[in-house]
């Protein structure tokens, strides 16, 4: 195998994993992710001339932790007190050897993350930097803020957490529920952010979604009794059931409407419908729930052959009133507009804010279909323009275009 692309894929799948299992033992995130960082950097020293080892993660890690010790040493010198920080490490390497399983200790590291002490709108980057390995241009994708911004927020953050000393240790597990929002959160990020990416061009992105799905599935595990777990797994497996339709044999983008739904997956279907009954049944309703909510009205299709608008929108209705995020806000507009009228969605969407819209693709898409149908062809080419300015997706792109050629057509044989 060839070393440059050993070490890429030590660090697609394993990078979470020996940064989540550092950051536990050290409770130090930024002395765990320099020491892995200086391992990835000899992984690139030494694998070429000494070939890649039998288990790259335990090669990974005895480098960190060597890294750690040294780090350790130093302070001793300069303190006269061994510190915490050498302990620890030797007790991380000490839990891993060659032969044992590497332990998977991302969900610890994610409620971690959660400190009450980080601010709250860090927490949730926090956790897709350090434990699924995003980047800050990518985190402020998916939560729709600039990325210099989000840079910043990261860095400071970090800059506190060491200042203040903020350890990143487990919480117990009656201080769970507290924490679990903000968790939710980052893995629906990351699963996004792996969804997005229909072209496929990238695999870390394919990665990502898988293992936000796993970490997903080990969360409800973990807390079978907490609805909105139950209910971000029936939205993430809705979703998935759907992913080998969003792309025709050619490569082309499929929207929804037109997807075949006896190509979807039954079996992810009704997996996520029994936990959204499971998650029913605790009658304390959150917004993962509604959402899924929507997802499994729209796989109904499969089953009936149709779409029932009208209980989507209601369900739109209801998110919106408990989370009124601007994906939500598009949301409700375009199944108002299906159920009741173009005009009514086209209302919907006029009354949103300028600024929260200004760089939001699907309003954009959106306001172009609605355009279409209301015969305004030169706004319609305008919003389809916009559109396409703000797709990173070469066929959702040509999808658009395509509609945009449809709009000229449509016009000359007027």
């Amino acid at each position: 195998m060839d070393t440059r692309h050993a070490i890429e894929r030590a660090a697609r799948d394993s990078y979470g994993r020996l940064l989540a299992f550092l950051a536990a033992r050290t409770r130090d995130l930024a002395a765990a992710e320099d020491a892995l960082a200086d391992a990835f950097h000899a992984a690139l020293e030494h694998w070429p001339r000494e070939g890649v080892p039998h288990n790259p993660d335990a090669w990974l890690l005895t480098a960190a932790r060597r890294r750690l010790i040294d780090e350790g040493r130093r302070a001793q010198v300069r303190t006269g007190a061994m510190p915490d920080l050498l302990a620890l490490a030797m007790h991380a390497h000490d839990s891993a050897d060659e032969t044992t399983a590497f332990p998977d200790e991302r969900l610890k590291l994610l409620f971690a993350c959660a400190h009450p002490a980080i601010a709250a709108n860090v927490r949730a980057p926090l956790m897709l930097q350090v434990v699924l390995g995003l980047d800050a241009a990518r985190i402020a994708s998916a939560l729709l803020v600039r990325p210099a911004a989000m840079g910043q927020r990261l860095s400071r953050a970090k800059v506190k957490i060491r200042a203040a000393g903020i350890p990143f240790e487990v919480p117990a597990a009656d201080a769970l529920p507290a924490r679990l929002d903000a968790v939710l959160e980052a893995i629906y990020a990351a699963y996004g952010s792996g969804w997005d990416d229909i072209a496929g061009a990238g695999t870390r992105r394919r990665d990502i979604a898988a293992e936000a799905l796993e970490l997903g599935r080990l969360l409800a595990m973990l807390m079978p009794d907490q609805p909105e777990a139950l209910g971000l797994l029936a939205l993430m497996l809705h979703c998935e059931a759907r992913r080998g339709t969003r792309r025709a044999p050619d490569g082309s983008y499929v929207p929804l409407s037109e997807q075949d739904p006896a190509q979807w997956s039954r079996s992810l279907i009704d997996e996520a419908e029994a936990l959204l009954a499971r998650a029913a049944r605790r009658r304390r309703l959150g917004h993962f729930q509604l959402e899924a909510a929507i997802q499994s009205a729209h796989a109904q299709r499969a089953t009936t052959g149709r779409t029932d608008w009208e209980a989507i929108a209601l369900l739109y209705e209801g998110l919106t009133r408990l989370a009124p995020t601007i994906g939500a806000l598009v949301g409700r507009a375009a199944a108002v507009a299906e159920a009741r009228g173009t005009a009514a969605g086209w209302s919907l969407l006029q009354a949103l804010r300028p600024e929260d819209i200004a760089d939001y693709q699907p309003y954009w898409a959106l306001a172009a279909h609605l355009l279409t149908r209301m015969g305004r062809t030169h706004e319609a080419r305008d919003a389809y323009a916009r559109a396409m300015g703000l797709c990173n997706d070469e066929a959702m792109r040509a999808f658009l275009l395509g509609r945009v050629e449809r709009l000229a057509s449509d016009a000359n044989e007027r």
